[in-house]
């Protein structure tokens, strides 16, 4: 009996993307196209004021409704319940979560794709800070602060936490639909550590995780989401993970 063929879903939340979306959804398409994978794109926005969603649905117009897929919400309700309202609708077997803004570039997904074929690994994460053979992970278009304090962040966890992934904040990830699933009705964080979160659930829940050195970019058009405030969040919730995990 022939194995099922796998499709991937792509959850994408936007809040005033409307010049970067029309670009990554071209790359994305066309990155699983050259492969010859079966795709769609689950957009979640969060009630942009730009006319993200009026873009979107143009694409959906332009690529199908079998690959551009509209879930909109009325407003900003924090990206953990944006991958939790996407997740309700994705059809595929995997899922890849990734942002919209050009951090994260689409032609590492067919990696990301064969170190999961390869390690049958339950997720595998984009990382910045480590290397697998010729492919090296970095940051580009970030100050000295942002890259300090992306470190730090990642060092606090990785002490207090001890989750044995190099990049514990990053947000470009590929899932098995089901491990998903259920580490996400784990998951109590709904800010900027969400993602710490639901790695260190995941490890605990004794999921394989491989690692997938990324370039992470910062972003092209508009300004980042990323405050003062979100850092504060972030040392809260690893304080908060270390009590619990």
């Amino acid at each position: 009996m022939a194995a099922a063929k796998n499709k991937y879903s792509v959850i994408l939340p936007t809040y005033n993307e409307r010049r970067n979306l029309p670009i990554i959804i071209w790359l994305i398409q066309r990155t699983f196209n050259q492969e010859k994978l079966d795709w769609e794109v689950i957009i979640v926005d969060d009630g942009s004021p730009d006319g993200t969603l009026e873009i979107a649905k143009q694409l959906q117009k332009l690529y199908g409704p079998e690959h551009i897929v509209l879930k909109p919400r009325q407003g900003k309700l924090g990206l953990g319940t944006a991958y939790v309202h996407g997740l309700k609708h994705t059809t595929g077997n995997f899922v890849i979560i990734m942002d919209a803004d050009f951090s994260h570039h689409p032609k590492f997904i067919p990696e990301m794709i064969r170190i999961q074929k390869e390690t049958d690994a339950d997720i595998v994460t984009g990382t910045r800070y480590a290397s697998r053979g010729d492919i090296k992970g970095g940051v580009y278009g970030w100050d000295l602060f942002r890259k300090f304090t992306s470190r730090t962040a990642n060092l606090i966890a990785d002490v207090m936490l001890m989750p044995g992934v190099s990049d514990l904040t990053g947000s470009f990830r590929l899932y098995k639909k089901a491990v998903l699933e259920k580490v996400i009705l784990n998951t109590e964080s709904k800010g900027y550590s969400f993602q710490m979160e639901m790695m260190v659930r995941a490890k605990a829940m004794g999921y394989k995780v491989s690692e997938c050195p990324i370039t992470f970019v910062d972003r092209v058009y508009g300004e980042s989401k990323l405050g003062g405030s979100e850092i504060v969040d972030y040392l809260k919730g690893v304080l908060s993970l270390w009590v619990k995990v």
